[in-house]
């Protein structure tokens, strides 16, 4: 059981209880009255079927996510018909078309968060991973910069609400004692989609598949393969069938629903209500600062380290490849990140557990962008700031409980992801900081949006793990 401090609660007139930061223990629920499971071998199928669902739900998720970000560049740049991928145009437009997806992304966590709250985890789910599915599948079809805007504005609305629902889902049908690893291995799901993400784009940019599919196509453009990544996207909708077939509600929402009539239930005002408030606007500016910062040096290390790889020679597909690679590095070294953080979480706490973790995104960034490096050398450096990343993980099982069984969703949901708009504002204008300076030296300044979000996080519930 958790202790330090008491999540919110749904009252039975239909109000929310504020967190009590200074309870000693957590106030108990429909799943946490029964005896724990305490190993693998005592779950129940039930929560077999909730964690593999919530799992794949975040493999797919880190796969639709990064299909563009690997080929942001040279794909606008077809779309612009422009000679170059590191001309400025392409940086403004491939960087509004992320910006949309991170709105996206943020309004889709409040939207199906509330639908979690509303319809279930497990209805909600299936509803996010179909749309996240479609929208990227339908990206091939681009003939315009502003159609692929569109389809990653309408994925990413899929991809905010499967992070609600699918952390939520698993916050509310396995052991609390596991919280810390749950969040773990959940965005190990997610780093591994990202590398099978890296793996397609590998494969579908080798000369040898591209004279494969020559074979079967007349006329196929040489940048096929900038198309033919989003078609992998498709894949995850397949999943939808088998949960809906075989997911089922978790108790606890369910025993919350039947306690609350439908004129008392929790609205999303409430996240701005008592003490309830407090935790909301925290969340959200741990999150916003976090989450630009994470964002600002997945997108534009690949276009920096892109651009390096130009200057020394290298042509189109080998760089493409080469940037693959070392994306594949970033997110493989992250995955030690995510355990890393999870064992600081357990010894010292959440909160303290994501400040450590800013701290030391602000160390590595510094270290690999203060002086000017090949791109051999930066790819080498790159890791090592994925290793930070673990942070982002620790917020899947640290934030749900905070808020009310009815409101879980929402609140996790809206939060978490409405830091996205910040990241969204911060990649358009960072786009037009880059016209005329150097990656190098902007990526530096991503440095800094850690550091508030370092002491903000001090200032966040202390719930910790027993």
């Amino acid at each position: 059981m958790s202790s330090s401090i008491s999540p919110a609660s749904v009252d039975p007139a239909g109000g929310t209880a504020a967190p009590n930061v200074d309870a000693p223990t957590v106030q108990a629920s429909p799943s946490t009255v029964q005896r724990e499971a305490t190993r693998l071998s005592e779950l129940s199928p039930q929560q077999w079927k909730s964690g593999i669902a919530a799992w794949l739900g975040w493999l797919f998720d880190g796969l639709d996510m990064h299909l563009y970000t690997l080929v942001a560049a040279p794909f606008v740049a077809v779309l612009l018909h422009s000679a170059s991928p590191s001309s400025a145009d392409v940086k403004e437009k491939s960087a509004f078309i992320q910006a949309a997806f991170l709105v996206g992304w943020a309004l889709g966590g409040g939207f199906f968060g509330r639908l979690g709250d509303l319809l279930g985890r497990s209805r909600a789910l299936s509803l996010t991973i179909l749309t996240y599915a479609l929208f990227t599948g339908l990206s091939f079809f681009a003939t315009e910069w502003w159609h692929l805007l569109i389809c990653r504005f309408l994925a990413a609305l899929g991809i905010g609400g499967e992070w609600a629902v699918g952390s939520a889902l698993l916050s509310e049908t396995w052991p609390a004692r596991w919280r810390a690893w749950i969040a773990a291995v959940l965005q190990t799901g997610v780093n591994l989609g990202v590398l099978l993400a890296c793996g397609c784009v590998f494969v579908l940019a080798n000369p040898a598949t591209y004279e494969f599919l020559a074979g079967f196509f007349k006329d196929l453009p040489p940048n096929f393969y900038l198309r033919s990544v989003f078609l992998v996207g498709i894949v995850p909708a397949l999943l939808v069938f088998w949960i809906r077939r075989h997911v089922p509600e978790p108790a606890e929402w369910t025993a919350a629903q039947a306690r609350v009539s439908d004129e008392r239930k929790p609205t999303m005002m409430d996240l701005f209500r008592g003490d309830v408030r407090r935790t909301t606007l925290l969340t959200i500016g741990v999150c916003a600062t976090a989450l630009t910062g994470w964002w600002a040096f997945m997108f534009w290390s690949l276009q920096h380290l892109g651009g390096l790889a130009k200057q020394a020679g290298m042509p189109d597909g080998a760089r493409d490849q080469f940037t693959a690679v070392a994306f594949l590095w970033v997110i493989g070294i992250s995955i030690l990140g995510n355990f890393f953080a999870s064992g600081i979480a357990r010894k010292i706490g959440y909160r303290n557990a994501v400040a450590v973790m800013c701290f030391l995104f602000i160390v590595t960034l510094v270290a690999t962008y203060y002086k000017p490096r090949g791109h051999e050398e930066l790819r080498m450096w790159m890791p090592i700031v994925g290793f930070c990343s673990g942070v982002m993980g620790l917020f899947t099982m640290y934030l749900p409980p905070l808020f009310p069984t009815l409101l879980r969703t929402t609140g996790a949901g809206f939060s978490y992801n409405i830091g996205r708009i910040v990241a969204a504002a911060g990649t358009v204008i960072f786009a037009f900081v880059v016209k005329d300076l150097d990656l190098r030296l902007a990526l530096l300044g991503v440095s800094a949006l850690f550091v508030p979000a370092m002491l903000i996080a001090l200032k966040m519930p202390d719930l910790r793990d027993k």
